[in-house]
């Protein structure tokens, strides 16, 4: 069945009620994220999406996308995939820590369930290799039938995507070095192939026997040579890239970010797949009218006509982490929570950020009083918190996973996912606001109204907190799981990510716009009223 992955509500299908209409700000994506490429017997490219929780196969000169593995599948956040010749796929599956087994007919089957931060893999002469993203990580030959494994390599800081090169040799980058290593298929002593490079993140050969890696810092694609470790530019991307592949000699790589392009003989760069949201999360419109969007391990600034802009990423500097929530603090900071369980205070343009608060577990929305507290939700422990000068409040327990959080006044609204309502913080426990939702996430307050985003019935609700009178704005929004699907979990990557869970969001401009995080189709919508 062929399908364009990603793709959950086509434009025109949501319903509004009379007197708002509504824009799509971004494109929807056509892939959630694209972590390791390989190239198929059949001459396709086949993409692992960790984000997207999916393996998707790509024709190059149709530009078709076919669901190979969907999303509430066997396989969970693939990372990486290899063909052995009988047309089997192997999956590290790196949030699930294991490598499966993907066979033609859509049996899936774990060979290691023992691999923390599984990531890299490889198949040599019916030899199966794979690796671990952590910066104690393993190189391992596996048993195809399930057996112990055999370990080639310990204690390696952070390997990737990794190839058997020409000399029999494994080679793979290893990024908390910034090297490119080899060893040996049977074990020994690794040897260091190149260094100082752009944070490498994996390597494949081209047809001369040349290293061809790609650098997620840098975004650079180098053709290195592997007997003297001398490094020739083939292309400037961006950072985040991820993997690369070749069809017979024309060269793709993928980007975390979830776009795929052609590098050509110039040096020029040609798009296969553009550039997309893996989700979108967080929203927030800062004092100048410039919309900000979370988008996990990257985030972006959105100007009213504009594209979206690159505000940072896992590897930028100053990065704060892998960014759920957001709130903006005039024109160019954001405080922002984290999947790693941080309250963090990010300025981009200085490329710093200051810790507020430390050590929860899976925080989601956030909101900032006038006086400066900081309130955010807990999902893991079930708690709506604050913090304040260091000093950091529990304002209630005991909820049904907390996702967004608003603030009215002097009183703070929570979200209950879990409880399909949403409360306000009072003394000795909560008040409910609303209730009769099913899977209420974003949330915002102006005045009386209390707009709330429910992924469970894909509606945006209008409530009006004095008159208690209800309506739906929108309806079959492109939010929450599409139609049919059950998601996995997503778990912690290592130290690059805690639990990725979704987050629909909504916030506005100063004119009454809502602007909406549509994270089934990973695009950015605006809904605008006609009458103020």
């Amino acid at each position: 069945m062929t399908s364009q992955t990603g793709r959950y509500a086509q434009p025109g299908s949501v319903e509004l009620a009379e007197g708002w209409s509504m824009q799509r700000l971004t494109p929807p994506s056509r892939l959630f994220g694209a972590n390791g490429i390989r190239t198929g017997p059949d001459g396709r490219i086949y993409v692992a999406q960790v984000s997207g929780s999916q393996i998707s196969a790509i024709d190059v000169n149709s530009g078709v996308i076919e669901t190979i593995s969907p999303k509430g599948g066997e396989i969970v956040a693939p990372d990486d995939i290899v063909f052995d010749d009988k047309g089997n796929i192997f999956a590290t599956e790196i949030t699930e820590g294991r490598v499966s087994v993907l066979t033609p007919n859509g049996q899936a089957r774990v060979i290691n369930g023992d691999m923390p931060c599984a990531n890299p893999i490889t198949i040599y002469q019916g030899r199966l290799f794979a690796g671990e993203c952590r910066p104690d990580g393993r190189i391992m030959e596996l048993d195809l039938h399930g057996g112990a494994p055999k370990v080639l390599l310990e204690n390696v800081p952070m390997p990737n995507a990794m190839e058997v090169g020409p000399d029999g040799m494994l080679y793979f980058p290893v990024m908390g070095t910034n090297e490119i290593w080899r060893v040996s298929p049977e074990g020994g002593p690794h040897e260091v192939v190149a260094k100082d490079l752009g944070v490498p993140d994996a390597v494949k050969f081209d047809s001369e026997g040349f290293i061809v890696s790609t650098q997620v810092a840098s975004g650079q694609v180098l053709r290195i040579n592997p007997s003297t470790g001398e490094q020739t530019p083939l292309a400037t991307i961006a950072p985040g890239l991820d993997n690369l592949t070749f069809v017979g000699n024309r060269l793709f790589v993928s980007s975390i970010s979830g776009q795929i392009n052609e590098i050509l003989a110039d040096g020029k760069v040609q798009s296969l797949v553009p550039d997309g949201l893996n989700w979108p999360l967080g929203l927030a419109m800062n004092d100048n009218g410039v919309l900000f969007v979370a988008d996990g391990g990257f985030t972006y600034t959105l100007k009213p006509g504009g594209t979206l802009q690159n505000a940072g990423m896992l590897f930028s500097p100053g990065f704060p982490g892998y960014t759920r929530g957001v709130v903006a603090l005039g024109s160019d900071e954001y405080v922002v929570t984290t999947a790693n369980g941080q309250v963090s205070r990010w300025s981009p343009a200085k490329q710093e950020h200051q810790v507020l608060a430390d050590g929860f577990n899976q925080l989601y929305g956030i909101a900032i009083a006038s006086g400066g507290t900081v309130f955010f939700a807990e999902q893991g422990t079930g708690r709506l918190l604050s913090v304040l000068d260091g000093a950091i409040e529990t304002l209630a327990s005991n909820l049904n996973k907390p996702s967004g959080v608003a603030v009215s006044g002097t009183t703070c609204l929570v979200a209950e996912e879990g409880a399909g309502r949403v409360v306000k913080a009072a003394k000795g426990g909560t008040e409910i606001v609303l209730d009769g939702l099913q899977q209420p996430q974003g949330i915002l307050v102006r005045g009386d109204l209390l707009f709330v985003l429910d992924v469970g019935t894909k509606e945006l609700i209008q409530y009006n907190m004095s008159t208690k009178s209800r309506r739906a704005i929108a309806t079959q929004l492109p939010i929450g799981a599409p139609p049919g699907v059950v998601p996995k979990f997503l778990d912690a990557i290592g130290v690059l990510s805690g639990p990725m869970g979704p987050f629909a969001d909504l916030t506005d401009d100063r004119d009454g716009t809502l602007y909406i995080s549509a994270d089934a189709e990973g695009s950015v919508l605006s809904l605008r009223p006609s009458i103020a």
